[in-house]
């Protein structure tokens, strides 16, 4: 269920589904990032895998600079 109003900084709300549930001890949602911790690993794991020779870079390479 949804929250029946805006942000509300951890304060609950009367006659709001969701505030009600979590105070009968519903647990509360969770974020962590996980996906945007996964795509920054492969991106590390790219720039590192990366050479310069083989791909012909200048002096300066700029491989990952997006």
């Amino acid at each position: 269920m949804k929250h029946t109003h805006g942000p509300n900084f951890g304060r609950r709300v009367d006659n709001c589904g969701r505030c009600d549930e979590l105070a009968a001890g519903a647990e509360p949602i969770r974020w962590n990032g996980s996906a945007r911790q996964q795509e920054e690993t492969r991106r590390i794991a790219e720039i590192r895998a990366h050479d310069c020779r083989a791909s012909g870079c200048g002096p300066v390479c700029t491989y990952g600079d997006w």
